[in-house]
């Protein structure tokens, strides 16, 4: 799917907000570019002020609080412009965007164009032993801010084949290898120690698995999966589908759901992503 969005208009109470009533400086907006290898440009209108400007990303809810500072240099059509590379780590989270120019308070930006298009299809090469994705996106209150995710291995969720009687799933691992003992675990979220497995066909660093929904049925609530790329040697790699232009899947990626017979009566179970765009499977009582 690919995102190059709009301008959004922000509604009264927003707009008073962010200093956009009468006879004040319209905020600073912000155009994003997304690279293939994970990094950022963002091209801002003028933020006012006489002094260094900064773009601010602040993670939100941090305790202490983080934030990386990016300067603000001239670009070719009269904007300011800062890059954010691949090699700057971002922690796991959602990064408020701000123009800060010295001496003043950081003002939030807002969003521009989003040129995600070479986030479609990418494919990191995990030969650093991570994956860094960094996607913007509108805030509900109007603002822009930039999705982030490092993951050390990463196994990214593919095609997803729904059937009556269970779920096969494709998918790819980054840094790191898949041997014999591969494997996929379903872990029951409220009850970590029921754990259901199943069997992983690799081809390189592809794979395949299928989870029938009859073995998770006596389990209400969701399940999440994890692929253990070598079996109990190695490391447990939560699944995600991250490598794409879409900032939050749980709206947007949605797959039916089965009804079958368990020892508890009639349940439903499906796939979902989860707010972190990581793979689960619910399983409830079905309605009707």
């Amino acid at each position: 799917m690919t995102a190059v969005s709009t301008r959004d208009t922000l509604g009264t109470d927003e707009a008073r907000a962010a200093g956009q009533g009468h006879d004040q400086p319209q905020p600073p907006r912000a155009d994003c570019i997304a690279d293939s290898a994970g990094g950022l440009t963002f091209d801002i209108t003028d933020p006012g002020g006489e002094g260094a400007a900064h773009l601010l990303l602040r993670l939100r809810d941090s305790e202490p609080a983080a934030e990386v500072r990016l300067p603000l240099t001239p670009a070719a059509d009269g904007r300011l412009r800062a890059a954010l590379p691949s090699s700057v780590e971002l922690a796991e989270g959602r990064w408020n965007a701000y123009a800060e120019v010295d001496g003043e308070e950081p003002r939030r930006l807002l969003p521009g164009l989003n040129d995600l298009r070479s986030l479609v299809d990418r494919v990191p090469s995990g030969s650093r032993g991570h994956v860094f994705v960094r996607i913007p996106y509108v805030t509900k209150q109007g603002n822009l801010s930039v999705r982030a995710w490092t993951r050390a291995p990463h196994a990214e969720a593919g095609e997803l084949d729904i059937a009556a009687d269970g779920l096969t799933a494709h998918g790819r691992v980054y840094g790191t290898a898949l041997g014999a003992g591969a494997r996929v675990e379903a872990v029951f979220r409220t009850g970590p120690e029921r754990v259901v497995r199943a069997d992983v066909t690799a081809q390189g660093p592809e794979f395949t698995f299928r989870l029938p929904y009859a073995d998770l049925a006596d389990g209400h609530g969701p399940w999440d999966l994890w692929l253990l790329p070598d079996g109990d040697e190695g490391p447990r790699v939560r699944l995600a589908r991250l490598l794409d232009d879409v900032a939050d899947k749980k709206p947007i990626f949605t797959y039916p759901v089965t009804a079958l017979t368990a020892g508890t009566g009639r349940v439903e179970a499906g796939p979902y992503y989860t707010a972190d765009n990581d793979l689960s499977v619910m399983v409830r009582q079905a309605s009707g």
